[in-house]
């Protein structure tokens, strides 16, 4: 019990309440004091606002229409009469003193991108009236609340800014925010078990089958409800298991442990502690305030996000790349909008390491969409989640005139033409309740609210003044009611179209940067993204794809991160096991000092300080390829790492001795004899790969399926690196290399096997139980390449395989090889090519019949069954067809 040492401790607090008499003021803004420049001409903060937006909208508009100037105006007017000018002049400053000193600020996030003055003032860079984006979706004057500006940064410079902030108003005037973390149905199942006494095994038989969607994970209910796996939890009679449910349930969702608000800060004009609570929710140093975020801005304090975006610092570093392999400055927001090489790129669904387009599904979308515009990007961004996502095939079929686009109304076109007759986005609904409805634009956002939050009464309300307004614009009553019952179907779907415009433009700087400077861009991925495996080894696969070589690290030309060297990208030094940032450095002041190559390990030793480039580090270097320059024998050069260091420790005291010597330079310094290399044999590619990946995590300069890619390509179900996507599979068929292994004894006592399989695009884990160990057990060994078939199973946001059959690589091609197809151009293949086609097949006879299919300028062609001939997939067989024809002639079918 609470206090049980102070008896009626907690009935006292009730006393305490009844005798004083408080009141909380959360009436009003309490703004931070925003200074206006002692030689400004203006005296308030609303003068000083205009001034500094007239401004910006003369830099930013060539010519001011007068549609320019009445949006302008009538923003102006409603930000000074709602009294928020000094929100707008304290989140100008910091943006703009952000991009003074070189931060990354991203162009908008989320509705302000739909504000012209938001514009001129530089805190976005998406012109509004372009892309038809409303002000009242942002700041409705009907509907008096605090404006919500949330700003992106490069992530590792958004605490520089956060710090401009303290600096500007205070240290004392600025927190970061409380938030709590929930018990999600997987973790208060796990937490309620764990008091209960529930076996482990039971609740994990429970958990595994809770499925996520777009990262949320099920409730509890909606689990049961949708998984056939976990139905009989409905009816169950076990009195533990009927507990679990009943308490979880109760608990589910409820506050599990406070921590920081990983991007939310509150800016007070007097102390914090004036105005709200503080707490030491992470550690001791950290203070954070008592209130979240909601309860922040109901106490009318000044709060916004300050969001680290790694795709900003990608795009910064992926820039400075080109500057210095191209000495091209690129400005990304002034790069062309219309560039044709981009959206072929997107066309292609080449979009690995393209912010929001990279998953499987919506590349899949996209060589459908074949996009030409940023509006048609913003409605994919926009209709790629729950809901919406049924209309993408239709979306993409009207966009081709595959399916007739018709309007109930023709006012309607005007306003749903850019979407094909779909309404996506929120702002559509407003306009359509303004343009048919009659209602202003503020009143048709608080229909757009009331039908988004089921909000009954409201909508009751507004309707009837939408039917009403539509009849006296001459539309039939039966007609409006069609719409109405249209636009409220779609409110629950649609997306903030400012926000969507807004990240398809990021969306689109990342892939030009891709189009034109791939090496740079992928270089820059990878250097920012190498703690998330995953990640690296699908940017690792789109260098394969890509044909861009991915060069080991190199002493002779040392780099802290990913770099370029002839459109080939050179491994990160400080990505190596043991080696790290300040060993790198060492190399490079080492490289900039002499101005010469090493020109062997022992040189090497003798230069660089080996208290900063211990053993381990060298070690990690020779592994890692860097000395492959010097000298290619891995193995020669790790068993040589002692007595180079020995020598190096004798060779730099001899300078020291030397150095401190009444004679300088005399007899004494004594010439030091540098030792021989070990003779010692090279490692096989086999064992230089796997000491390359116990390094560096990833094998570099070779992969160990490479030698089996059209067994990879022919016969895998999934690629390891898009797994959660066949989730719901019930069996699957991977290719990949066995790595790290762990064998456990299970309670009978028998040999069971956790192993990590690896292939081009990612890892997988793999549990194998001890009845099918029994039978593949052998053939787990690390390194060695097997087809795998197993069950997948979520867990979390990865999936684990549960293995049900293990094949040698070696023996796949005669297991499930059951024709062969020829793949040809018949406008480069002709009878010479054919008659050397014939040659091949008659010098490899077997049992597996073959078919040609003759392609015609990307089209599907004509596919021909070669009754005169069976052939032996051999490796000689397969040899010659990729090296009279190509590698992606052949293709092995089951």
């Amino acid at each position: 019990a609470l206090f049980k040492d102070y008896k009626d401790a907690v009935e006292n607090t009730l006393e305490i309440d009844s005798k004083i008499d408080l009141k909380l003021d959360s009436d009003g803004y309490h703004f931070p004091n925003f200074p206006i420049p002692e030689d400004s001409s203006a005296k308030t903060l609303d003068e000083y606002l205009e001034l500094l937006a007239e401004e910006g909208l003369h830099k930013k508009f060539e010519k001011v229409t007068p549609e320019i100037k009445q949006r302008f105006d009538f923003e102006i007017s409603t930000i000074k009469q709602m009294g928020f000018a000094g929100y707008f002049l304290i989140v100008q400053d910091f943006i703009n003193a952000a991009k003074k000193n070189n931060i990354p600020v991203g162009p908008g996030r989320g509705s302000a991108a739909g504000s012209l003055v938001a514009y001129t003032l530089g805190i976005t860079n998406i012109e509004p009236l372009r892309y038809n984006l409303l002000f009242e979706r942002f700041l409705n004057p009907s509907r008096k609340s605090m404006p919500d500006i949330d700003i992106d940064f490069a992530d590792d410079q958004r605490n520089e800014v956060i710090e401009y902030v303290r600096e500007k108003y205070g240290s004392d005037c600025v927190s970061q925010i409380i938030t709590f973390n929930r018990l999600s149905s997987k973790m208060v199942l796990r937490d309620v078990a764990r008091v209960l006494n529930v076996p482990i095994p039971t609740v994990n038989n429970i958990t595994k089958y809770i499925p996520s969607k777009f990262g949320k994970v099920f409730t509890i209910d909606e689990a049961i409800k949708k998984v056939p796996e976990l139905k009989y939890l409905k009816t169950t009679k076990e009195p533990d298991l009927q507990n679990l449910l009943k308490y979880a349930k109760v608990l589910e969702g409820m506050n599990r442990n406070a921590s920081k608000h990983a991007a939310g800060v509150v800016i007070c004009p007097e102390e914090i502690s004036n105005f709200v609570p503080l707490a030491n929710a992470v550690n001791q140093t950290e203070v954070v305030t008592q209130y979240n975020m909601k309860e922040i801005e109901q106490a009318g304090l000044l709060k916004m996000d300050f969001l680290g975006l790694r795709t900003l610092t990608i795009i910064r570093d992926a820039v400075k790349l080109i500057k210095q392999n191209h000495n091209v400055e690129i400005d990304i927001d002034k790069i062309p909008l219309d560039d044709e090489k981009t959206y072929k790129l997107f066309s292609n669904g080449q979009t690995t390491g393209v912010f929001q387009f990279e998953s499987p599904p919506m590349r899949e979308y996209l060589k459908k969409l074949h996009p030409t515009s940023i509006n048609d990007l913003a409605a994919m961004n926009a209709l790629y989640r729950p809901g919406p996502m049924e209309f993408i095939n239709e979306f993409i079929e009207r966009k081709f005139g595959k399916t007739k686009v018709t309007y109930l109304h023709p006012l309607l076109e005007q306003i749903l033409k850019e979407t094909y007759g779909i309404i996506v986005y929120q702002e559509q609904v407003i306009q359509i309740a303004n343009k048919i409805g009659g209602m202003s634009l503020a009143e048709a956002d608080l229909l757009r609210r009331a039908m988004g939050k089921k909000d009954l009464k409201a909508m009751a309300k507004l309707k009837k003044q939408f039917l009403e307004g539509a009849v006296k614009n001459g539309i039939k009553m039966s007609v409006a009611e069609k719409i109405v019952e249209n636009i409220e179907k779609f409110a629950n779907y649609g997306f903030n179209k400012s926000h969507a415009v807004a990240y398809s433009l990021v969306a689109y700087q990342t892939a030009y940067l891709k189009a034109h400077y791939t090496p740079e861009f992928l270089a820059a991925n990878l250097t920012n993204e190498f703690g998330n495996s995953d990640k690296v080894a699908a940017f690792l696969e789109d260098c394969r794809k890509l044909q861009i070589e991915v060069l080991p690290p190199d002493v002779k030309n040392p780099s802290v991160n990913f770099n370029v060297e002839n459109a080939k990208i050179r491994f990160g030094m400080s990505a190596i096991k043991n080696v790290g940032k300040p060993a790198v450095e060492e190399l490079i002041r080492v490289r900039k000092n002499t101005d010469q190559n090493f020109t062997s390990i022992f040189d090497f030793c003798s230069k660089v300080d080996t208290r900063i480039v211990n053993k381990r580090g060298l070690e990690g270097l020779v592994l890692a390829g860097a000395f492959d320059s010097v000298n290619d024998n891995r193995a020669a050069l790790f068993a040589s790492v002692e007595s180079a260091l020995e020598f190096g420790h004798k060779v730099q005291n001899s300078k020291i001795t030397s150095e401190n010597s009444l004679f300088g330079d005399s007899h004494e310094d004594m010439e030091i004899k540098t030792p021989q290399l070990q003779n010692v044999e090279k490692w096989s590619t086999k064992e230089r790969l796997a000491k390359e990946r116990e390094v560096t995590g990833f094998y570099i300069t070779g992969h160990p399926l490479t030698n089996y890619l059209l067994e990879y390509n022919s016969f895998t179900t999934i690629k390891l690196g898009s797994a959660l996507e066949h989730q719901n599979d019930e069996m699957v068929r991977a290719c990949g290399v066995i790595t790290t292994i762990k064998r456990k004894i299970d309670k009978a006592n028998r040999t069971m096997a956790f192993f990590t399989l690896d292939d081009f695009s990612g890892s997988c884990e793999c549990l194998m139980f001890a009845k099918i160990y029994e039978k593949y057990g052998e053939l787990i060994e690390e390194e060695r390449c097997v087809i795998i078939v197993g069950r997948p199973e979520s867990s979390g946001d990865t999936i684990k395989l549960h293995i049900e059959e293990v094949i040698p690589i070696e023996q796949v091609k005669e297991k499930f090889t059951k024709s062969i197809k020829l793949n040809f151009d018949e406008n480069i293949y002709g009878e010479k090519e054919l008659s050397l086609l014939k040659e091949i097949l008659n010098n490899n006879k077997g049992n597996i019949p073959v078919y040609l299919h003759l392609k015609n300028n990307g089209s599907k062609g004509r596919l021909f069954f070669l009754n005169e001939y069976k052939v032996n997939p051999s490796n000689k067989f397969i040899n010659s067809l990729n090296e009279k024809f190509g590698k992606n002639s052949i293709q092995l079918c089951q």
